[in-house]
């Protein structure tokens, strides 16, 4: 595989990890995921950003280097704009090659590296606005956008090619295979990486939204002509478009998100199963999308995508044990974790022989900001009133997305 030309000067080297991979040891990658580093030429040269020591994949990116040409020990400077080890797990290896590599990163990250690495030489502390000049009018600048993911994070800019080294932000799930820009892209693969960013957001970056606000308005005065992340595609025929997604998705945090509901199951013997048809009925009758999944069968790495887009969320969950049924309550966790709030919920299933999933679901989602209709629960197996009952508060819990989202978007309405 070759490095991947951006402008004159300016090369990505891709490396691709496959889909047996759970990235960050959690989150499943059915479609694989890129590590994409970057090389400047002026008459210095820089490398942003690494990748993962892992397997083969050094060797990958070695070759991308090579085909420049360049080798580990002509590279004059490195750039770290994030430490997590996705991105810099190679970095002593590097260094054995070329111990006098010059390295640039934000006084935060200075930290990190020395923890993970016990590197403290040949360290350049860079803020927001501070610049490196690689001669023949390549100028990288450093803007920091802490908390997106780490807080040591930054991005860089090179000024006379309008190129964002963005790191993690503007990222997505996804490998890089022959087609590496946003004008390459069918329209089959354009929907693609939009649901694949989407998911990485939802994964990865959620938690944080209030910072991906903050970081979009720092970069706000830049003339981007190309966003290069370190996973994903390129953005270089429409860059706005991943920064209007990310804005969206930031937004989806404190409402309203889309007139959608996501269904989350789960049952023990059927109990709570039996009424899962009654919900898709009332919501489907509606008109309104529906996203169904199943615990514990749909991981919850897909299940965030879903609910994390959707204004509304329906949970079908039983009691088990006096608490919550244990799969749906690490789904239930990781929504906490996330900052999953400002949702409209409905939840039901069977209390068993005692009750108690509701109470402990009530204390779970205390400050997640949710709005709940009232509940359908009972105790064994429902009857023909439990599902009429969840039919109409299914038509219910659809009223009040649309209310919500159509007061305060109205010129969606």
């Amino acid at each position: 595989m070759k490095a991947v030309k951006i402008a004159d000067g300016i090369h990505c080297l891709p490396v691709n990890l496959e889909s047996y991979q759970l990235f960050e040891g959690m989150w499943p990658m059915p479609h694989g995921i890129s590590i994409n580093a970057y090389v400047v030429e002026g008459d210095k040269t820089a490398l942003i950003d690494l990748i993962e020591d892992t397997d083969d994949k050094p060797a990958d990116f070695q070759d991308e280097l090579h085909s420049i040409p360049l080798n580990e020990r002509t590279i004059d400077y490195l750039v770290i704009n994030h430490m997590e080890p996705d991105h810099t797990s190679w970095l002593p290896k590097l260094i054995e090659e070329n111990p006098n590599l010059q390295i640039y990163l934000t006084k935060k990250a200075a930290g990190v590296l020395k923890s993970f690495f016990g590197i403290e030489k040949n360290l350049h502390l860079v803020g927001t606005g501070d610049s490196l000049d690689l001669g023949q009018g390549k100028v990288l600048r450093f803007y920091e956008t802490p908390n997106i993911h780490w807080p040591e994070t930054m991005m860089t800019f090179e000024e006379s090619s309008g190129v964002l080294f963005s790191c993690d932000a503007f990222g997505s799930y996804g490998t890089l295979d022959g087609v590496y820009f946003d004008d390459q892209l069918s329209a089959e693969q354009q929907v693609f990486f939009h649901n694949e960013a989407l998911r990485y957001y939802a994964n990865i970056v959620a938690s944080f939204s209030t910072f991906v606000i903050k970081g979009i308005e720092t970069l706000s005065g830049l003339d981007l002509k190309v966003i290069a992340p370190s996973h994903g595609i390129i953005w270089r025929e429409n860059p706005q478009a991943i920064i209007d997604s990310y804005t969206h998705f930031a937004s989806y945090m404190n409402g309203p998100a889309e007139p959608e509901i996501t269904l989350i199951w789960s049952s023990m013997y059927g109990n709570t199963g039996k009424v899962v048809d009654s919900i898709i009925e009332g919501v489907r009758s509606t008109g309104m999308t529906l996203h169904v999944h199943r615990v514990p069968e749909d991981h919850v790495g897909i299940i965030l995508a879903s609910a994390w887009r959707s204004s509304g969320i329906i949970i079908g969950m039983p009691t088990y044990e006096y608490e919550m049924f244990p799969p749906m309550a690490w789904v239930l966790d990781m929504f906490r974790r996330k900052k999953v709030w400002n949702k409209k919920v409905l939840r039901f299933g069977s209390a068993g022989w005692s009750g108690g999933a509701q109470r402990e679901l009530d204390r779970l989602t205390e400050k997640l900001k949710w709005e709940f209709v009232e509940p359908i629960e009972w105790f064994g197996a429902p009857g023909a009133e439990e599902k009429a009952r969840a039919k109409s508060q299914s038509q219910a819990l659809v009223q009040l997305v649309r209310d919500q989202y159509f007061s305060d978007t109205p010129e969606k309405g």
